[in-house]
């Protein structure tokens, strides 16, 4: 067995591999998909103090050889997180890095 941990400025991780900000949601968006639990931590899509509605309709469009989207960061704000998406994380008792966003 390789020990893959790592110390990230003290946030003790059971290897270095995390999810990309944004694409993974709040983690139970992939929960039924990705073991979690195997994940060094969860980064969460990012959060601002209130909820945040994003771009209006279209935010994405197919290219040749891609996609290009303006989403706006949408979010559902720190306190709904809080309440209704961190139990989830830490039920699965894996590290949550935050990505945190404001306005000014």
């Amino acid at each position: 067995m390789v020990d893959l941990s790592v110390n990230l400025g003290g946030l003790k991780m059971q290897n270095p591999v995390t999810v990309a900000s944004g694409t993974f949601g709040y983690g139970r968006e992939y929960a039924t998909l990705v073991d979690i639990t195997r994940l060094g931590a969860v980064t969460v899509k990012g959060l601002r103090m209130t909820p945040h509605a994003g771009n209006p309709l279209p935010r994405h469009v197919e290219i040749p050889g891609g996609m290009i989207n303006a989403i706006g960061l949408q979010g559902v704000g720190v306190e709904a997180f809080i309440e209704n998406d961190l139990p989830f994380l830490r039920e699965k008792n894996v590290p949550v890095i935050f990505n945190i966003w404001g306005v000014t």
